[in-house]
């Protein structure tokens, strides 16, 4: 047979909360119901996600996670970000719900992507289903490169903050002359999401000065530009 379709059924704590913010990230209800059980379909486009409530549930234990495939991933995270800086002032980047920022993977090839972690405590993570730029940062990029991809497995794909910290943090304490400013730039805006995503506001403050300060030249500035837009949504949560 062809032209199956999968649709993700997942938990959450409450729909109407569900309902509400995939609504502000450009999602309709095709179907939602209270009775017998809690239950709602939402749709944006030809992504399609549906919601059961459970009584009691905690989002911070759901393992509840899926796989969005598109061409389009920054497209796709643009017009995340436009509809919660509509609905809420800033594009959420720690507690629940936020959003990660698109970056390479270096356990899915390379391939970009970013997670949505929803009020249920769920990860949609949207992956790239094309074949990507090459990123510099993703295959080379020295000693800090590395460092930074395997941060971004631990945070971004496994969601272990602590552990994406301590690997960034013991990277940053050896700076080496030979280190690409611009990775540089890099991981200190990644340490200053994870930073914020541990609740550690200090250390998000510390990390976005020391960003801004590096020196960079005409070229390095163009290639830096993503992560100094990602430090201003950054710098947005933290007022």
């Amino acid at each position: 047979m062809t032209n199956e379709v999968t649709v993700p059924l997942l938990p959450c704590a409450s729909i109407d909360e569900i309902v509400a913010f995939y609504q502000v990230l450009g999602f309709h209800t095709t179907y939602q119901q209270r009775k017998p059980n809690p239950y709602a379909a939402l749709r944006r486009e030809d992504l399609h996600l549906h919601f059961f409530e459970m009584a009691g549930f905690d989002p911070a234990d759901s393992y509840g996670s899926c796989l969005v495939l598109t061409s389009d991933i920054e497209g796709l995270h643009r017009a995340f970000a436009a509809g919660m800086r509509a609905a809420y002032g800033k594009v959420l980047v720690s507690g629940t719900p936020r959003m990660t920022r698109p970056r390479a993977r270096k356990n899915y090839d390379g391939l970009g992507g970013f997670s949505v972690v929803d009020p249920g405590g769920n990860w949609i993570r949207v992956v790239q289903n094309a074949a990507p730029t090459p990123d510099p940062t993703a295959t080379s990029g020295g000693r800090l490169g590395k460092a930074l991809a395997n941060a971004v497995v631990q945070g971004d794909s496994r969601g272990d903050a602590q552990q994406a910290a301590r690997i960034l943090d013991s990277a940053l304490a050896r700076p080496q002359a030979d280190d690409d400013p611009v990775v540089q730039v890099e991981a200190l805006v990644y340490r200053a999401e994870l930073a914020l995503t541990l609740d550690d506001r200090e250390t998000a403050t510390e990390m976005l000065a020391r960003a801004d300060r590096i020196e960079l030249n005409p070229e390095q500035a163009t290639r830096a530009a993503a992560n100094f837009d990602a430090a201003a949504d950054l710098a947005a949560a933290l007022r």
